[in-house]
Order: C-alpha cells, then structure tokens, then sequence
C-alpha cells in the first residue's frame, strides 16, 4: 500500500482532534517528538510550511520541550501538502492551542503522551480503518472482534458496542503499523519517486545523506532492466 492510500485511509478512523496530527507526520516525515512540541508560530499556513525548531521529549511519563531537535541538520523547515494544510487549519479553528502555544495537546490540554496515545488513539484507529484486525456487526447490540495471534490462530470475541469490540482488538491483536511508519513511508515514496537524496535528507533531517540512503533505498522492481537500458546505446555494447 503506497504512502497515500495508507493515509486516505487511516485518516477518516482517527478522531478529530488528532486527525491532523496524523495527516501532519504522513505529509511530512516529522517525528514523534517534532510533531508533539509543535508550536503554532511555527506554522505558517499561507506558505504551507512548518519550522522545526524544538522537540518533545518523554521520560517516565513526563513531558518535556527541548528547544532545539537532536541535530543542527533537525533544526528545518518542511513543505506540507495542502491535505496536512487543511486539517491543520480545521484543527486550528477547533482546538485550543495549549499554554505555550502548542498546535497537539490532549483533551485537558496537556502535553501528548506517545505510550497513551499509542493505545488510546492509533491502535484503535488502525482496527477502525481496517488495518489491524477486524470488527464486524452481527445484529443489534452485538460485534465480532477478530484478529490473529502470535501463533496465526485466528481469535474472536462478541461485545454488545463496536467501541469495546474496537478496543479489543487494538489491545490483543500484535504488530500492526508503528506511527513512526508513517516517516518511513513518507520517505521512501519521496525517494521512488525521484526526489534528490540530498532533498530528502534535508526535510527528513539527517545530517548525512547516507542516512537516508541506508533507511530509505530499496531495490525496485524491474532494476535490472532499467540499468540494462542505461547503457543500450552505449558504443561498447556488444550487439
């Protein structure tokens, strides 16, 4: 499933006040940690940017900003597609923005927590959307939770809401997509489709680009073709 299939589809099983969040890591490649400390006077909607200036960091539960990402090469600035735009701007209209100014908070509107977010939000978004596990209606007040083991064994169980079904699966079903995924694809796409690798590692923040290279080439189909027709017309070629 390409980048933006994966997002089309996650997108609508979010909730709304991380939809954008969401929508931001796909559309960009920004970490975890890039995406929570955040602030909105580093987005700028008209140019369709946002600055990485400072990166939340989480230790035993606790929260905390640090001013300045990991790297000199973390510290950029990032294109976002009009889809991320979007969303950023509804959420803008809809959420307030937490005290010192942060675009994604929680409902109280204190600083994100990866390890709840992780099973509060994404995993059950991931079932909603189809892509872990699965949930079925059989009639009224009653839903089928089905996923498979560790063992392949295919497990099921009935509730009487789809939210408690949907809870299930996002608990006991194993693997599913990380949301760190979503900068894997982001820039793996970025680099099928032809981008310079100098240009990847930029918005992705490597400081050398044989990071992104590493992480990010694969071997594609019909390659050795291609390199074939690189030299067909070349003079030592024996024909």
């Amino acid at each position: 499933m390409s980048r933006a299939d994966l997002v089309a589809r996650l997108l609508p099983a979010v909730p709304d006040r991380y939809r954008a969040l969401v929508a931001l890591a796909g559309g960009t490649g920004l970490r975890w940690g890039e995406c929570i400390g955040l602030r909105w006077e580093s987005v700028d909607l008209a140019a369709k940017t946002v600055e990485v200036v400072r990166v939340a960091v989480e230790v035993a539960g606790t929260v905390t900003i640090k001013p300045y990402p990991k790297s000199r090469a973390g510290r950029r600035t990032v294109p976002v597609p009009d889809f991320a735009v979007d969303l950023l701007a509804a959420h803008h209209e809809a959420f307030p923005p937490g005290p010192r100014g942060e675009v994604f908070t929680n409902s109280s509107a204190g600083p994100l927590r990866r390890t709840l977010f992780r099973a509060r939000v994404w995993r059950p978004s991931l079932v909603r959307a189809g892509l872990l596990g699965d949930v079925s209606r059989l009639g009224h007040f009653k839903w089928r939770a089905a996923w498979i083991d560790l063992e392949g064994i295919r497990r099921t169980a009935e509730f009487t809401t789809e939210r408690d079904a949907v809870a299930h699966v996002a608990k006991m079903a194993p693997g599913g997509l990380r949301f760190h995924d979503l900068r894997h694809s982001y820039a793996t796409e970025l680099v099928s489709r032809g981008v310079p690798v100098n240009d990847v590692q930029a918005v992705m923040g490597h400081e050398k680009p044989s990071t992104t290279l590493n992480l990010y080439t694969h071997r594609s189909d019909g390659r050795d073709q291609r390199i074939r027709d690189a030299f067909a017309g070349d003079p030592l070629t024996i024909r």
